[in-house]
């Protein structure tokens, strides 16, 4: 028998305890606490010698004298158990292995060997008690036991108990509480101070007496502590996103990292690691920034308002992605009975926990004025632009012909012969709807998905003629990411909500790099922010300037469904939606009263857009106050406001009209005109047919100095 037991495995690989993850906001303030078991592991020197003298003698009184077994408890607890009672004996040790079998079982098999009462188990664990006490000393064994032990309530090692029932750290621990603790191990439930104080003061007195008889402790000490009162000064745990200042941005990072593949191979083991492995998450968010979106998203539209509506708003960092802000205006909760509560994060898609999205009307123009500037249009590009009109000739990137397409201005839209500047400065509908013909459909689509959008619900982006309004579905995360695009002079970064991870129980940091590619030229990036500027002088963003150079856009969908309002600065870009999560189409923004204030419609410069400008006031106090990159994309004839810096009258003689010429013919004749041609790789949609110039840039009339360089796009064959 000596031999098998000596042949039993001695090795117990004990990994470190599973422990809480603390989410934290950029300035390392906490945002909130993840786990499973709330455990905050110590070392022995942050336990107070009370608290270890207590253990001791409740549990183990020889266990600074015995190689890991007290063979005098264990023979008396075998004996128990072979007349089939339950009794205790085991020495600190053993019960340490004995947790920490439990610890990392993974499966109820594994855990019910790791619990059964039987004399197999005994001896398993007895060998690895042994083999314990030859790798680790006896302090780290104690701290390693009082670390893992269960306390009851919730509450996992000694710190979090300590902390739970008085209010202290274990470091901090008196006398008549280190001998409640120590009571709590042998039934957790049982001597629950909160369920049965009697019970538990009648075990506390019990491990006091075990303290004079170890020598521990005084009788007279003894005595007094017996006498007094349970004291106890709970702390409740706040496990989980709903106790943090920021809720929906703590849901939205605790999704990144269980949908994510850099964390984990499966979204089990990704969930599991998150509330084990004791992680301290630095995340992007601002809490300056946060705050204000919060305060924005409140004041105009208020968590219970009457007419169910919801507010939400997202914030990015131009040139990293880092989402510095999420915000909506409902109080985070699980019970969709009560009003103003919700656990959907309205500002990200649905797989990150958000819901189907907001249409984005006129938001979406954007993306068809950077596709038009990316072909060679410029801001002189004019088109007569009636109160309606139809569109025909768009075709789908797989080919497939659209039917005509019948659209109209709103109300409040100007109309006439537009160019590009004053057609996105009124939001005028059959100004883009001739745009997007003119750059093809197919380019408008792609040009928004090289800028990140995509639908929230998973779905593709659709391709039909409407496109340019924006009646598909989106988040604000999203939006604020392709805006940001323009901000950044081009380049696209995928949003991301953490910067940092610290591995306690491995000791491991991972540092998360932006994964950011271009998209635009800085060229075409910088007409978009120079035409959308405009928006704030008398456009449908008039007097929601914030003091700083921005640009913006506003956006309302047909039947006034949902109201947007996108815009940015160099340094954050932020998009802003509000409709009803029970549908827009149902429950339209029309004969609305939020904020104090009544609607007939929210248009998108009536509440997201004052929502914008409150938070990026704020958001953006501190940051530097920098102009958009000089060298905005050359317009077409007209003024200098039109032109742009690059695109001024100077000596030389007007660009000639060269449009629908073949290729050769126009270069010939912009050579002779004194100009330096090139000729862009990149063929595009032409009136005249394949061969033909379909744009150059800058626009024909266009003064500029002689040797000034001109492209010229030709057409498809």
């Amino acid at each position: 028998m000596a031999v098998g037991f000596l042949d039993l495995p001695s090795e117990l690989d004990a990994p470190p305890p599973p422990q809480r993850s603390v989410i934290h906001a950029a300035d390392g303030s906490e945002l909130a606490q993840i786990y499973d078991k709330n455990r905050q592991p110590v070392r022995i020197g942050a336990i107070a010698p009370v608290m270890r003298d207590a253990i001791m003698a409740s549990e183990d009184r020889r266990f600074y004298e015995h190689n890991g077994v007290d063979f005098q408890g264990t023979f008396r607890a075998v004996l128990a158990t072979l007349r089939g009672e339950t009794q205790g004996g085991s020495s600190l040790t053993q019960q340490y292995v004995k947790n920490v079998l439990l610890e990392g079982a993974g499966t109820e098999e594994e855990k019910q060997d790791a619990t059964e009462v039987t004399i197999a188990r005994k001896v398993k664990e007895l060998r690895y008690a042994i083999g314990i006490e030859k790798r680790m000393a006896k302090d780290e064994i104690l701290a390693g036991y009082l670390n893992v032990a269960y306390f009851g309530d919730g509450a996992y090692g000694i710190e979090s108990a300590a902390r739970h029932y008085f209010g202290v750290a274990a470091a901090d621990l008196e006398l008549g509480q280190a001998s409640m603790l120590a009571a709590l191990v042998r039934s957790p439930s049982g001597y629950n101070p909160l369920l049965h104080p009697e019970k538990a003061i009648d075990r506390r007195n019990i491990v006091l007496d075990r303290m004079v008889v170890s020598d521990m402790l005084g009788k007279r000490e003894a005595a007094a502590a017996q006498d007094a009162d349970l004291v106890l000064d709970v702390n409740n745990f706040e496990n989980g996103c709903m106790y943090s200042d920021a809720p929906f941005f703590c849901t939205y990072v605790v999704n990144e990292i269980e949908r994510n593949p850099r964390y984990g191979k499966t979204k089990e083991q990704r969930a599991r690691w998150l509330r084990t492995a004791g992680l301290r998450i630095r995340t992007t968010l601002v809490p300056r920034a946060q705050e204000a979106a919060q305060d924005a998203v409140d004041r105009y539209v208020p968590r219970r308002n009457e007419s169910g509506k919801v507010a939400a708003q997202a914030l990015v960092e131009p040139g990293t992605g880092a989402v510095r802000a999420i915000a909506q205006s409902r109080d985070f909760g699980y019970d969709e009975n009560v009003r103003g509560q919700t656990a959907i994060n309205f500002a990200v898609d649905a797989e990150y926990g958000g819901g189907t999205g907001f249409q984005a009307g006129s938001t979406f123009k954007a993306f068809t004025l950077a596709a038009a500037l990316d072909q060679g249009m410029g801001y002189g590009t004019t088109f007569s632009s009636p109160g309606s009109t139809t569109v025909s000739g768009l075709r789908t990137c797989g080919g497939d012909r659209l039917s005509p397409w019948d659209v109209k201005n709103s109300a409040e839209s100007d109309s006439g012969r537009l160019d590009m500047i004053e057609g996105t400065k009124g939001s005028v509908n059959t100004y883009f709807a001739q745009l997007q013909a003119a750059v093809g459909l197919c380019d408008t689509v792609k040009t928004a998905k090289r800028l990140g959008v995509h639908r929230a619900d998973g779905a593709p982006l659709g391709q039909w003629a409407s496109f340019t309004l924006g009646d598909q579905e989106v988040s604000p995360l999203t939006m604020a990411g392709a805006y940001a695009v323009f901000a950044s002079g081009g380049t696209y970064c995928r949003p991301e909500p953490i910067a940092s991870i610290d591995i306690e129980s491995t000791g491991e940091r991972m540092d998360i790099q932006p994964e950011c590619r271009e998209v635009l030229s800085e060229e075409v990036a910088n007409g978009v922010s120079h035409v959308l500027a405009q928006t704030f002088d008398g456009g449908t963003a008039d007097g929601l300037g914030i003091g700083r150079p921005a640009a913006a856009k506003s956006g309302t969908t047909d039947g006034a469904a949902y109201s947007w309002f996108a815009g940015y600065t160099p340094h954050l870009s932020s998009a802003v939606a509000v409709g009803d999560p029970r549908g827009g189409e149902s429950h339209p923004l029309r004969h609305v009263s939020l904020g104090g204030r009544y609607f007939r419609i929210v248009y998108g410069a009536d509440i997201p857009g004052p929502i914008w400008r409150a938070t990026m006031s704020e958001a953006s106090a501190g940051l530097p106050a920098s102009d958009f990159t000089d060298g905005v994309h050359n317009g077409g004839a007209g003024d200098d406001r039109k032109n742009g810096p690059a695109g001024r009258r100077g000596d030389g003689a007007a660009i000639p009209d060269v449009l629908g010429r073949p290729k050769d013919d126009a270069v010939r004749a912009l050579k002779d005109a004194g100009y330096t041609v090139r000729v862009s790789p990149r063929t595009v949609r032409s009136p005249g047919g394949a061969g033909t110039v379909a744009a150059v840039n800058p626009n024909p009339g266009s003064t500029l100095p002689k040797g000034s360089v001109v492209r010229v796009f030709v057409g498809r064959p």
